[in-house]
């Protein structure tokens, strides 16, 4: 049995963004998506030079473990990064994701930095098998907000983690076994985001070939909307034998879409890669032929060849001496018109204060969303209820104190309802905090009585002393033990004796009974179990 690739790869700019930040790799051993951030500080800029950092990984058999070829290949991208900014400091805030297989004819390798994903539809069945690294991702891993809210929470594109070139880039690694019949799919948020995961199913569990589906993903990113740059490589594993009339009609020639196509990154200067199948990606310039990947060989059972349904964003190269087809895009005409070639010193300041605009906004209401969530947990020696979340933001407490209960005291809590407090409890409302103080008041209000009712089996009675004799009886000071003095004791216990009356030498007053504490129920005691001990 021998596995091979066929593969597809399309990029467009989407409906609202001026440029296109994404990038995209296909190779017979390599496929990869970098999402560019950073906009006016070249966030195409950071995709283009990742894939050219990584791309010489499009060996014809890797030679290494993969994992480690993956991880060293990211990190030399990041720091490929750090050194750009070093050199030029108005680069400073670029960065991108990257979602990157590596591919060995029986296995695969997976790399992930960020919210691009990567999906594997096997048996009619599509899972996610990347996660994003992003703060609502974290709320829902945390059980704080729904998966259905993550999708609209204005705080979804808050990226954890990135390649940006600062300090020691923690990728996610892992090694995937293939079959033949598996379809994988790397894309960028722009796909993902306004198509759902119900649709990503059903179009990649048609019998499209990689092509055409590329295609039609792309169009239905642009139906959602196109609210951001679209990428997506979609990668066939299929079982090639040697008698096989389709074995030897698979190119090698890569595919590159997006900003890594229309501006080739400076390390695509280096010629150390030339005979490798990446090298003959002409530097990583936009091969015409291959904008949705080999060509050659697939209109033999593989659905329509290239050229009858047309690239997807704004292929105007020949292709084998034909124009290509309009695409059917929904209800518009220029998307696939090529963009204008930008001046971006021109292009910077309206840039800056559209991105500002845009962050400032975006902070305001996910800040605004904060302060309506609470939770319970612990401060100093007692409990409290905060508003917020309790999460740190680049160093910015997104939590306070609502209100303060000194009197739910730590110690009095058993240990596991204190190790529920350690961790906070998440309320849906102010109001929902209630009945959780009243269930926390009550166990120190049980293990106050048991703590009590130990010290007093502890201290032995005191022994009752002679009374001094004084010309006024002093009235007992009221405590949370004593009870108040008897409003029908007689008048003359309280008034001093008469002048010249003598003072019974030996006489002692009657020790004054300590009251108790009412014995716990059989219930209370099962519970006071739990109680800490004094």
């Amino acid at each position: 049995m021998t596995l091979v690739l066929r593969f597809a790869a399309g990029s467009h700019k989407g409906l609202i963004r001026e440029g296109n930040e994404d990038s995209g790799y296909a190779g017979p051993r390599l496929l990869a998506v970098a999402d560019g951030m950073g906009g006016a500080a070249a966030g195409e800029v950071a995709s283009s030079e990742v894939l050219g950092s990584i791309v010489r990984l499009d060996e014809d058999v890797p030679g290494a473990d993969l994992l480690t070829l993956l991880g060293d290949a990211v990190q030399g991208a990041n720091d490929r990064l750090r050194q750009m900014v070093e050199e030029d400091p108005q680069l400073e805030g670029m960065g991108c994701t990257l979602t990157a297989m590596l591919w060995t004819g029986q296995r695969m390798g997976l790399v992930h930095v960020g919210d691009s994903r990567a999906y594997l539809l096997r048996d009619g069945s599509l899972a996610q098998i990347t996660v994003d690294h992003t703060w609502v991702q974290r709320l829902v891993d945390e059980g704080r907000i729904t998966p259905e809210e993550a999708e609209t929470h204005p705080q979804r594109s808050l990226l954890m983690r990135a390649l940006d070139g600062r300090g020691q880039v923690e990728p996610d690694l892992s090694i995937r076994e293939v079959r033949a019949g598996d379809r994988y799919l790397i894309c960028s948020d722009g796909l993902s985001g306004p198509v759902s995961h119900q649709t990503l199913q059903d179009t990649l569990g048609s019998y499209y070939s990689p092509e055409q589906t590329v295609q039609e993903l792309i169009q239905l990113a642009l139906r959602g909307g196109g609210p951001d740059n679209i990428t997506c490589i979609v990668a066939d594993v299929i079982d090639v034998g040697a008698t096989d009339t389709m074995s030897g009609q698979f190119n090698d020639v890569p595919v590159v879409v997006g900003a890594v196509a229309d501006t080739p990154p400076s390390s695509a200067a280096d010629h150390s890669i030339a005979d490798t199948p990446a090298g003959r990606a002409a530097g990583l310039g936009r091969n015409p032929q291959g904008a949705f990947g080999p060509a050659e060989g697939y209109d033999a059972g593989y659905g329509a060849p290239q050229g009858d349904f047309g690239p997807a964003a704004g292929y105007t190269g020949e292709y084998d001496g034909q124009e290509p087809a309009e695409p059917s895009v929904y209800g518009a005409e220029d998307f696939d018109e090529e963009p204008p070639k930008r001046k971006r010193r021109l292009a910077v300041p309206l840039a800056v204060l559209i991105t500002l605009g845009l962050l400032g906004g975006a902070g305001y209401f996910g800040y605004r969303w904060t302060q309506d969530q609470y939770y319970i947990g612990e401060e100093g020696d007692h409990v409290a209820v905060y508003q917020g979340v309790n999460q740190n933001l680049a160093g910015l407490n997104l939590s306070s104190v609502h209100t303060s209960h000194n009197d739910i005291k730590l110690d009095l809590l058993p240990k596991d309802q204190r190790a529920v407090v350690n961790k906070t409890i998440t309320l849906s409302s102010l109001q929902d905090a209630d009945p959780k103080l009243q269930e926390l008041e009550g166990w120190v209000s049980l293990c106050q009585k048991v703590r009590d009712q130990g010290a007093t089996k502890a201290t032995p009675p005191t022994p009752p002393t002679q009374a001094s004799y004084s010309a006024v009886t002093p009235t007992p000071e009221k405590s949370a033990h004593t009870p108040s003095a008897s409003p029908s004791a007689p008048a003359a216990a309280a008034t001093a004796p008469t002048q010249g009356a003598t003072p019974p030498a030996a006489a002692a007053p009657a020790p004054t009974e300590q009251p108790t504490a009412p014995p716990l129920s059989e219930s209370d005691k099962t519970k006071a179990e739990s109680c800490p001990k004094p």
